[in-house]
């Protein structure tokens, strides 16, 4: 089991640290696991408060002995109720805060109403933004952990070819190549920031069901199995001569790639291939032009412009009013994370951010074909971290 280093962490809450100084605020009482795993290395039940000067201290209401076993913060104390906060803050020579960072985007109504009263002398400020911007730019450590999701990636896609045959059911073959994955080290949970968003592993669809949009902040949707969780596989038998879609997010030590490949028993017509075919050359120009400095908006409009020249303006990130305004997102602990790719964004990327670009393209009644890969941001473009080919995998028609 990997245990996230101590000059990992220390590096992590010093960029932090020099945004509260910058923002005026005297800490950030982190409570969430994606921000806590980041900054102290541990899920277990805690708040971790991060001054503007000075070390962390990570207070545990359960498990008090894993987050000292997991974490390498070095003041770990219990926690029996968030009303004691203040209390141990005072008893480790830690000021009271007068501006407080709190992750607002995700913190329920109801422990935000219960943090005013327990910092009742406070301001609290949202912090996400803050700490979205210290995550999204990767260290070799974290980007280490990336690779490792993507050789999971790589070899689930090699087991669709062998478990693709004719009359097999979407969400049977979804089964066995989650599997794979699972077996290989997948932690089996995907992380997303966004409210009432939520994923089981990724997108299996054949055929016009990768077409179906869905309530998912996402170009495909699916039918999946009831309306109580309306995206994803579902009970149809693949055939011969339909795209099939393996949208796929892989993870390894929390560490997210996010990835699509296109199948096809025995092939697929001339107009899916060319399709396919300029979503290849909308990744690739993405990929070129995301450089340091450039901004989400241009990448997107670089993807949009493309695809109204080859023809694709209508079914370019979905159909009709349900097509999405991005060709990317950020990944990394989320599968939702700074930098977007999107209409209106304007976030400048920076080298070592991870972005996963997503072209695709859908027709009604007949599929979606396209791609996805994860790459990290230099200076002569986007890297890609992701492995295997692109081009769509033609697999030997037989039956069951």
């Amino acid at each position: 089991m990997a245990y996230t280093p101590k000059s990992e962490l220390d590096a992590r809450v010093a960029k932090l640290q020099n945004l509260l100084a910058a923002d005026d605020l005297d800490g950030a009482l982190i409570i969430q696991n994606a921000d806590m795993f980041y900054l102290a290395g541990t899920t277990q039940q805690s708040h971790l408060y991060i001054p503007r000067d000075g070390a962390p201290i990570l207070m545990t209401r359960k498990s008090l002995a894993r987050a000292r076993a997991e974490s390498a913060v070095e003041r770990i104390v219990p926690l029996a109720s968030p009303r004691d906060v203040p209390r141990i803050l005072q008893a480790h020579d830690c000021s009271l805060p007068k501006r407080v960072g709190l992750e607002l985007d995700v913190l329920p109504a109801n422990s935000y109403l219960g943090y005013k009263e327990i910092f009742s002398d406070a301001d609290l400020v949202d912090v996400s933004p803050m700490l979205r911007r210290v995550r999204a730019v990767k260290s070799e450590y974290e980007l280490a952990a990336l690779r490792r999701a993507a050789r999971i990636g790589e070899k689930t896609m090699r087991a669709m070819r062998e478990l693709l045959v004719e009359g097999i059911s979407e969400i049977e073959l979804a089964g066995k190549l989650e599997a794979v994955a699972r077996g290989a080290g997948h932690q089996g949970s995907v992380k997303f920031r966004l409210w009432n968003n939520d994923m089981f592993y990724g997108h299996l669809m054949a055929g016009k069901n990768a077409a179906l949009p869905s309530y998912l902040s996402s170009p495909t949707g699916g039918p999946g199995l009831s309306p109580a969780f309306a995206q994803g596989s579902s009970r149809h038998k693949i055939r011969r001569g339909e795209p099939v879609l393996f949208d796929y997010v892989f993870v390894s030590d929390g560490y997210i790639v996010d990835q699509t490949r296109i199948f096809a028993l025995g092939g697929l017509s001339d107009k899916l291939m060319r399709a396919h075919d300029a979503m290849l050359d909308i990744q690739d120009a993405v990929a070129r032009a995301a450089k340091p400095g450039a901004t989400g908006d241009e990448l997107f409009q670089l993807a949009a412009g493309l695809a109204r020249k080859y023809g694709y303006a209508e079914n370019f990130g979905g159909l009709g009013s349900d097509r999405i305004t991005f060709v990317g997102h950020g990944v990394g602990l989320e599968l939702d994370e700074y930098p977007f790719l999107a209409k209106g964004h304007s976030m400048p990327l920076e080298a070592g951010m991870v972005i996963a670009v997503e072209p695709k393209v859908a027709f009604a009644q007949v599929g979606t074909v396209g791609i996805e890969n994860t790459f990290v941001v230099t200076e002569r473009g986007a890297q890609r971290i992701t492995r295997g080919s692109d081009e769509i995998g033609i697999v030997k028609a037989k039956r069951r």
